[in-house]
Order: structure tokens, then C-alpha cells, then sequence
């Protein structure tokens, strides 16, 4: 049985790129506790399916909150497309009613009507998140009038893990993408960086993206979404430990985690390699 102690801030993620989200969220609320866990002996989630997803995803939100947490963020877009909605209407309610799950999805959302003008806009992201079809509901549920059209770029990610991100190689695929997103709508005015390793491309994208075509990355528009949600729920808030620390989980060998890690963050940390084949039964 789960206790109703404080906890950390779980933040999940299938790989690296939610350590992006992380840094934008310690950077609005540095006052709170984190403990980060990535599934990066199972990554990349993009290609594979709902079902595969849907599990994964759970095994991990489980595992964080036999870990102490009270709040987990999906700082994941596949994992949020494929899995957020089941785990909060059919999981939640019967495991751990009295927390919560959160996705990164929604945040970006909410963010598009005050930004397009032209109410055309593009999105860059994983076969998976483009597939889902995620971004486009959900922004139509929030602005009906907007046209939303994806490109799936399933380079970027190795190239970022790869740490090719600055690479001359690089620029072909990136401006391939973009090339092929701003065919399919000449009206595009606002691009969503879909995935949260393309912040590391950012530079390359910006570079073959037009001026006057605005570009999004999630990072501040989460960490943001996240300091409303929790004035906004105070009661959630008191659950919320905050003593400024974070820890870092990965499903495979710290060896292996902690070079690739060092690409997404600016800091020296440490790292713990967790099984999730001892989850407790909920």
C-alpha cells in the first residue's frame, strides 16, 4: 500500500530528452525535489506501438511512485501521446487515486493560439508522436480554427544522442525535414518542436526554418504550465518535497547513461541504475 507521505517531482522519460523539460523546471522551480528516471535500456519508444508504449510507461509512472512520488510529468511526447490518457481515466483511479500524472503535450497546446497568426502550423516530432495525431486533437479541442501538419524526422534523435547535433552531417537531414513540413503548407507561420531532444538542434533548425516562421520548444511552456497547476492545487503542492535536490534513475547501466546525460545537461551529476522488475503490486 502506497503511504500518503511527501515526495519528489517524478519526471519521466523513454530516453534523454526529457532532461531538457527537467532543466526548464528546475529552472522556474528550483525550490522543489526531483527524482528523474529514464527507460533508456528501452528506448526509443517512437517506433513502437500504443500497447508497448501504454506499458512501459506504466511500469515506470509505478515505479516512481513506489519511489515517494505524489506528482509524476510525462516529459516524454510518445509517452504522452500513447499512454497519458489510459493511465489517468482507467490506472490512476484504481492504483494510486490521491496522485496525480501529468503530460507535456497539453502545456504546448494551450500555447499555440497566442503565438500563429496565420492559424497554420507545423509539427517536427517521432513517427510515433505524429502518428498518435495527438498534437492536432489536442489543439483542435483549443483552438478549432487551427490547421495543424506534422513531419516525422526519425534521424534526429540518434543524431542528437549520437552527438552529431553540431555535425555538418546533421544539416541535410534537418533541412530535409523542414523542406518536406513547409511543402505540405506554405501557410505555416508557427513550428512545434514536437520532441524533446530537437531543442538540441535547435540551431540547425532555426538556420533552415524562415524568419519570420516562429519556433517552439516545450521546456518553458511546461515548467510553466506546472508552476500554475500547483497554485492551482494546493493541496498537491503541500505533497511536494522541497529541499532543492534531484536524482537520476535510468533503466540501464549508469556507464552508459550518465556520457550520454552529460549531452543534455550542464552540470556534473550521478546516477542509479533501477530494476522494474521488483515493482511492488500497487
Amino acid at each position: 500500500m502506497l503511504s500518503s507521505e511527501k515526495g519528489p517531482i517524478g519526471i519521466f522519460d523513454s530516453g534523454y530528452g526529457g532532461l531538457t523539460i527537467l532543466t526548464h523546471i528546475r529552472e522556474v522551480m528550483p525550490e522543489y525535489d526531483y527524482l528523474y528516471l529514464g527507460d533508456n535500456a528501452r528506448t526509443p519508444y517512437g517506433t513502437r506501438s500504443f500497447q508497448v508504449v501504454y506499458e512501459f510507461t506504466l511500469q515506470c509512472v509505478t515505479k516512481l511512485f513506489e519511489m515517494g512520488c505524489r506528482l509524476v510529468i510525462l516529459a516524454c511526447n510518445t509517452a504522452s501521446a500513447k499512454a497519458l490518457r489510459n493511465i489517468q481515466q482507467n490506472d490512476i483511479p484504481l492504483i494510486a487515486p490521491d496522485r496525480r500524472v501529468l503530460g507535456i503535450i497539453r502545456p504546448t497546446a494551450e500555447c499555440v493560439g497566442d503565438i500563429t497568426k496565420t492559424r497554420h502550423v507545423g509539427l517536427l516530432a517521432t513517427p510515433g508522436t505524429v502518428k498518435s495525431l495527438s498534437y492536432p486533437l489536442e489543439i483542435k479541442k483549443l483552438f478549432p480554427e487551427i490547421k495543424v501538419v506534422g513531419e516525422a524526422c526519425p534521424i534526429w534523435v540518434p543524431l542528437v544522442e549520437n552527438n552529431e547535433a553540431d555535425s555538418d552531417g546533421t544539416d541535410y537531414f534537418v533541412k530535409r525535414h523542414i523542406d518536406n513540413l513547409l511543402a505540405k503548407d506554405d501557410k505555416i507561420d508557427t513550428i512545434i518542436l514536437g520532441c524533446t531532444h530537437y531543442p538540441l538542434l535547435y540551431n540547425k533548425i532555426r538556420k533552415y526554418v524562415p524568419a519570420h516562421i516562429e519556433i517552439i520548444t516545450q521546456g518553458e511552456y511546461v515548467a510553466t504550465s506546472l508552476r500554475s497547476y500547483l497554485d492551482r492545487h494546493p493541496d498537491m503542492d503541500s505533497r511536494c518535497t522541497k529541499n532543492g535536490t534531484c536524482k537520476y534513475l535510468t533503466t540501464e547501466d549508469t556507464n552508459i547513461f550518465l556520457p550520454a546525460a552529460s549531452i543534455f545537461l550542464h552540470e556534473s551529476i550521478s546516477a542509479e541504475t533501477v530494476s522494474l522488475q521488483d515493482i511492488i503490486d500497487l
